[in-house]
């Protein structure tokens, strides 16, 4: 994956230095006062521009939801969902992560783990993986038909098709579900990919060492539910479901993430062959 970094730095409004889009744009803000998007450690593996953070968030299912609570910080799992620049999140209305989040500051963080690199040290031992993590401020989504919309998003972009087959909502249902959102203003990514980054002495060393790639997740056989009507068949969404956000070309791994998997394999596959004397 390409790196890039479109960075125009200026003035804006939240006082901090981090990565933000205003109007489209992508821009450095130029205060040091909270720098807490820019990498410090490792930064030549960050991804500041939108398409990479976008197609990170489009190949993540699950992330965690850092707020405070009484004081203390707390950090909640949960599924998300991005529509252009917000990402959602939903739960029942009487969470006290939904409660104590909405209108406050919160940290969103997301993560795929790609493969495990084995280097010929244990210090140098390593992973592949893309993560990203954001920060805003969580906003509830208001009114009955925006809150309908949202839910039909979440449910099509895992199940294509599924939302009109299934029995219409109704107004308790969505009153006893609360969505947030947050704008993606101020984000950064994090990716690393190949193989172990060795001393150089240690390149001699016999061990192997490589890359165990983790495939993306290939869900099993589909099981039915034990009071499922004998008449109903199995729908397309269900049979050729491999986690579509993930194998989607439009919605799931970008070609360049797929690549990087078949790379690791055949850097697999060179280690394990016999090397001529």
């Amino acid at each position: 994956m390409p790196e890039r970094y479109h960075r125009v730095a200026r003035e804006c409004h939240h006082g901090r230095r981090g990565i933000a889009w205003h109007n489209g744009d992508m821009t450095v803000r130029t205060s040091a006062a909270r720098d807490r998007s820019r990498l410090r450690r490792n930064h030549r593996r960050g991804r500041y521009d939108k398409e990479s953070l976008y197609e990170i968030l489009d190949a993540c299912l699950l992330a965690h939801v850092a707020y405070v609570l009484d004081g203390a910080p707390v950090v909640t799992p949960t599924l998300y969902w991005r529509e252009g620049n917000h990402i959602y999140w939903h739960g029942s209305s009487a969470s006290r992560m939904l409660r104590t989040s909405e209108g406050s500051e919160v940290c969103v963080a997301v993560s795929e783990l790609d493969g495990f690199v084995l280097a010929r040290s244990g210090f140098h031992h390593s992973v592949n993986y893309r993560s990203a993590m954001l920060f805003g401020s969580a906003h509830k989504v208001l009114g009955y038909e925006n809150n309908v919309a949202k839910l039909r998003s979440f449910i099509e972009q895992m199940f294509p098709g599924r939302w009109d087959q299934l029995r219409e909502i109704n107004e308790r249902e969505v009153a006893a579900t609360t969505i947030l959102g947050m704008p993606i203003d101020e984000a950064s990514a994090k990716v690393r990919t190949g193989g172990p980054k060795d001393e150089e002495a240690d390149y001699g060393h016999p061990v192997w060492a490589g890359v165990i790639p983790l495939l993306p997740r290939q869900p099993g056989e589909p099981i039915p539910d034990d009071r499922q009507h004998p008449d109903t068949a199995l729908p397309d969404h269900v049979r050729d479901f491999t986690v579509a956000r993930m194998a989607s070309d439009e919605t799931g791994l970008s070609q360049a993430a797929r690549q990087a998997v078949v790379t690791e394999l055949n850097t697999v596959i060179d280690g394990l062959r016999p090397k001529r004397s």
